[in-house]
């Protein structure tokens, strides 16, 4: 069985993810931290437009490395994006947590409705449900899942794709 003391209480239900936001609005801090951990994304275009602890943007461009044969984004770099910017909001929630929780991608599914022929931007607005996941595993030290919806649209505003990304969150055991 769990204890919390009030201290880790008030850590578990008052964490701060704004100074990891911080780093990630850092275009350099973040953009060497996509080169060296996800270099695909990062040679794709993929680019965090905005981010706050309950919503977030990110792009990828319609150009020579994200292109499929038919002349629109490959859906794989779509897919990376969409990817981003739900884990993004985790990542945040997560960032310098006591006890450490883990997450993973376990399950993704997409829809594509339009060709993406320009600059596609994901938005996902559900980084307070993901908070809630990620203290409901830290409460019960069980692991937790949660899927997260990101749209992505198009410059014009037209839904280009929409993409489900269920990720699975387990609190650490303490030390």
């Amino acid at each position: 069985m769990l204890t919390f003391n009030k201290k880790e209480l008030t850590d578990i239900f008052h964490h701060d993810p704004e100074p990891f936001f911080r780093l990630v609005r850092n275009r350099f801090k973040f953009g060497f931290f996509l080169f060296t951990k996800l270099p695909a994304a990062w040679l794709s275009g993929v680019r965090v437009k905005e981010v706050d602890a309950k919503k977030a943007a990110v792009t990828v461009p319609y150009k020579w490395l994200s292109q499929n044969p038919f002349r629109s984004t490959y859906f794989a770099c779509l897919s990376m994006a969409a990817e981003l910017s739900t884990g993004i909001l985790a990542m945040g929630h997560l960032y310098k947590r006591n006890p450490a929780v883990s997450m993973l991608v376990v399950k993704v599914e997409s829809e594509y409705f339009k060709k993406a022929t320009g600059t596609t931007t994901f938005y996902c607005e559900e980084g307070g449900q993901i908070k809630a996941t990620i203290e409901e595993s830290i409460a019960t030290g069980e692991g937790r899942s949660f899927r997260a919806r990101s749209i992505g649209k198009n410059k014009e505003g037209e839904t280009v794709a929409a993409f489900h990304i269920t990720w699975s969150f387990k609190a650490r055991s303490k030390k």
